[in-house]
């Protein structure tokens, strides 16, 4: 469960063109897996010669992909449409809501096309129809890495779509359908082409990232001079021998998942999971339809924590699901306590329209899910807070997000870009986007760390 992050996509540099080139403005809503999508869109219309506009009502079509998880996302993303409407006129809408269209037919009647989410080629054909491309392919250069929506230094890598699991508060099998694994060879080649274009940092996701290859019974591809494995501890391993920092996202809690702690150990990948807890109640997880092992979470994360001792470790989670009680609500504090997670997020239950949940058991009142979610994010913060007062005076590698000539701001390897602290850096030289530098830390507040390069 993701919180929606909406990206206005930004026109590159103008392409010089024999004559005048279809502009596509473009709007991306949703979590980094919808970002990926958007990047495979922007590339190939990049590819057939078309540019991106600035302003919707500076293009020639607007495109935009909608996230449909939560009532509040629906939202955001009608606004959205509306807006390009208004501004524009020539709307072509795909992502999650697009695969449920009636609602969007009804408030906008006159888009011009609706897709589903990974419709790649039907959002391209509806362009097309739209305004036909004015392919130049002597000026129309596209680098080999594709169009990236993140900054340069770092990129999202998407290794799977679809989930097979069927947890009651969510829709994305629905929207999305069943795993679909890419073949580790595709994955690599895409993450070696990334890792040439200047990516220093890789961030593994998918739905159910310790799930990839099931699907494909882990049947090998060829990658460089040998066959590679899909299955989550080969794709890693491989990953780990490209140079590039390697982060794993949306790992749920199976027992293969410790082979990966290995490569944490070993300084293959970063050592930091992004695991999806969402509760610890034994009666809401099974409300919840969780997968994996819940009952022995924590003893995983001890022994997780025995392999690789500075594992970084973030979740979600979610207060005031249906049927929760106030005993349900302390054991979820006592564990986290106990879990002592780096990162937590935490989010009020919101009924998603054709989930199960929403009938499991009579809904949490507003006020007592907005009591339990200050309750839950107090503790995290006193955890939070003493996890990165232990980090003064050691000397952390951080990657720079924003550079400065005297003050960057960036991140550690136990932080993923946009979702989880900072670390703010003082220097004497210029530090550019992209740097990794050695950093000594000075300072910590409940979120971010402060210190020095050296």
């Amino acid at each position: 469960m993701t919180a929606s992050v909406p990206l206005r996509v930004p026109a590159p540099e103008p392409v010089p063109a024999a004559g005048a080139a279809p502009k596509v403005s473009f709007v991306s809503l949703g979590c980094p897996k919808a970002l990926v999508d958007s990047e495979r869109i922007i590339t190939q219309l990049r590819a057939e010669g078309y540019e991106l506009a600035r302003k919707h009502d500076g293009a020639d079509v607007v495109i935009v992909n909608t996230c449909g998880f939560l009532d509040s996302a629906k939202a955001e993303s009608l606004s959205a449409i509306g807006e390009a409407m208004a501004e524009n006129g020539k709307v072509i809408v795909t992502g999650c809501m697009g695969a449920e269209p009636d609602e969007i037919r009804e408030r906008f009647p006159d888009v011009l096309a609706i897709t589903g989410p990974q419709a790649y080629e039907s959002v391209v054909a509806a362009v097309h129809r739209a305004v036909p491309p004015a392919h130049d392919p002597f000026l129309d250069l596209v680098p080999p890495q594709g169009v990236k929506l993140t900054p340069r230094h770092y990129a999202y890598l998407k290794i799977s779509e679809g989930c097979n699991n069927r947890c009651s508060f969510c829709i994305i099998p629905k929207l999305r359908g069943d795993l679909v694994s890419r073949p580790a060879g595709d994955v690599l080649r895409e993450a070696e082409r990334l890792v040439r274009a200047g990516v220093k940092e890789l961030l593994v996701i998918s739905q159910d990232t310790s799930a990839y290859g099931v699907d494909l019974k882990y049947q090998a591809s060829l990658w460089r001079d040998r066959e590679v494995r899909t299955r989550f501890f080969d794709l890693a391993n491989e990953l780990g021998s490209l140079g590039a920092w390697v982060r794993l996202h949306y790992v749920y809690p199976y027992p293969h998942v410790d082979e990966v702690i290995g490569l944490m150990a070993e300084g293959k990948v970063l050592p930091y999971l992004d695991v999806p807890f969402q509760h610890a109640s034994p009666a809401v997880l099974k409300a919840m339809r969780r997968p994996g092992n819940q009952a022995k979470t924590l003893e995983r994360i001890r022994a997780w924590r025995e392999t690789a001792p500075d594992l970084a470790i973030r979740s979600t989670f979610i207060v005031g699901f249906p049927g929760e009680t106030e005993a349900d609500f302390s054991l979820l504090l006592d564990w986290l306590r106990e879990a002592r997670i780096d990162r937590a997020g935490c989010f009020k239950y919101e009924p998603v329209a054709g989930a199960l949940a929403n009938d499991i058991a009579a809904p949490v009142a507003k006020e007592v899910k907005e009591e339990r979610w200050h309750r839950f994010m107090r503790a995290q913060q006193e955890i939070s807070a003493t996890k990165l007062a232990a980090k003064l005076g050691k000397r952390l590698p951080v990657i720079i997000d924003e550079p400065g000539a005297s003050a960057a701001k960036g991140r550690s390897k136990y932080d993923a870009p946009e979702i989880d602290g900072a670390v703010h850096v003082a220097s004497r030289r210029p530090l550019r986007q992209g740097d990794i530098v050695m950093v000594k830390i000075e300072r910590a507040d409940a979120y971010d760390l402060h210190g020095v390069a050296v």
